[in-house]
Parts: structure tokens; C-alpha cells; sequence
């Protein structure tokens, strides 16, 4: 019986993979040949009529390297793109929203940030869990170190970090301003002071103490490599 794994080594010589991946798509691919070898021999072809057979299945061996190739490529990005982003900004967000639901079952009460007209105040237009600020840093310190982790670009790991508030920034910026243009009597209830008040309450501030976690942990990334080249030199 043909050695496979010799063969299919010998043709993806030129596979630029990582050794176990390479490792993987030979002993798949010798595999796949021993199986279509064993199923011809059942069916009482000779055996090298056989073996001719599956040599003739990849007969561009160079087409074949190229798509592996391709297929693997865009699978270790998709791979490191779920590990260094979507992985940790859904835990940022799992972690933020979670103990946020715990503070407003279990309290404390939140602070209310109201506007004045005139000398009367009116309804608050945005509450603040100064609780659920404080604890945003570590959690923001979380996310960045699990992309870092993951060798994360900057961008990756800033943006997992302040990934839980996106939604709000996104609801702010684009669904008050279209509600208030398509609703004429709601564009005369809402107030820009109202709108910068929930902006700052969900989004500048929340934004501010993930990021503020995020910084620090690259600081002390930035500071502990830097200690490591000082004792190497």
C-alpha cells in the first residue's frame, strides 16, 4: 500500500503553515487518500489501479497548496480576531451590564442627575450608579489584559474595552437625533441638555473608567517590558 502521508508531504512541501497545522492538513489529506484507496480495493480495482485513482484526485498539487493556504489563512484570522476582540469585550460587557442589573435590585440608590428650568426641577433625565462607575476600571482592566493576552493590536484591545458602551453611544448619537427629526412634538420635548446629560451619564463617564482600567494595565505592561530590558542589558 502507497505510504500517503509520504506523498502529501513530499507535494505541500512548500505549505507556508505552522508545524502542527501542517502537521494536521497532511495527516487529514493522507487520510482522505488511505479511505478512497481502501474503497476502490473493496470494489476490486487492482491496487496500483487503485492508488493511480487517488494520485489522480489532487492532480494540481500547486492549486491545492495555494486554496489550503487561502482556507487556513482566513481561518487563523477569523480565530485571532474572536480571541483578541469578541472574547473580551462580550466579558466586558457580560461583566458591566451583570453587576449593573445586581445594583439596581440590591442598590444603592442611584445618583440623579436632573436639569434646572428656571427655579423649578424637572423630571432627572439620567441616573448614576456611582457603585457601577467604580467597579468599571477593573472590569475595563479585564477585557484589555485578555486581548493583550491574545496579542491584540492597540485598536483591538481599546476597543474591547469599551465595548459595553457602544450600544448607548449608538442610541444617543443616532436614534434620538432620527426620532426627534421624524417626530415634530417629540423634537419640542427633547432637550439638548437632556441629550448631553444622557450621553455624559452612559457614555463619557462609564466610557472614561474602562478606559481609565485599559490605560493602566497597558502602563503596566509598558512598564514591566521595560524593567525586563533593563535586566537583560
Amino acid at each position: 500500500m502507497p505510504d500517503w502521508q509520504a506523498l502529501v508531504r513530499s507535494q505541500l512541501d512548500g505549505l507556508a503553515l505552522e508545524p502542527h497545522e501542517r502537521a494536521e492538513v497532511i495527516e487529514e489529506l493522507a487520510a482522505h487518500l488511505d479511505e478512497t484507496f481502501e474503497g476502490l480495493r473493496r470494489r476490486g480495482f487492482a491496487e496500483e489501479d487503485a492508488a493511480e485513482r487517488c494520485r489522480n484526485e489532487a492532480k494540481d498539487w500547486r492549486d491545492l497548496r495555494r486554496r489550503i493556504q487561502t482556507a487556513r489563512t482566513k481561518e487563523n484570522i477569523m480565530t485571532s480576531r474572536v480571541k483578541q476582540f469578541w472574547l473580551p469585550a462580550l466579558l466586558t460587557l457580560l461583566l458591566s451590564m451583570s453587576f449593573l442589573m445586581l445594583i439596581q435590585v440590591f442598590g444603592p440608590n442611584p445618583w440623579l442627575l436632573a436639569r434646572k428650568s428656571g427655579w423649578s426641577l424637572v423630571a432627572p433625565v439620567a441616573v448614576v450608579y456611582i457603585p457601577w462607575l467604580m467597579s468599571l476600571p477593573l472590569i475595563g482592566a479585564m477585557g484589555a489584559y485578555l486581548s493583550n493576552r491574545a496579542g491584540g493590536s492597540q485598536l483591538a484591545v481599546f476597543s474591547s474595552t469599551v465595548f459595553p458602551v457602544l450600544p448607548y453611544l449608538v442610541f444617543f448619537l443616532v436614534a434620538l437625533p432620527v426620532i426627534a427629526i421624524l417626530n415634530d412634538r417629540l423634537a419640542h420635548n427633547i432637550m439638548f441638555a437632556a441629550l448631553f446629560v444622557g450621553l455624559l451619564a452612559w457614555v463619557l463617564a462609564p466610557g472614561g473608567a474602562l478606559l481609565a482600567g485599559g490605560l493602566l494595565l497597558q502602563l503596566f505592561y509598558a512598564r514591566r517590558l521595560t524593567s525586563r530590558r533593563v535586566v537583560s542589558n
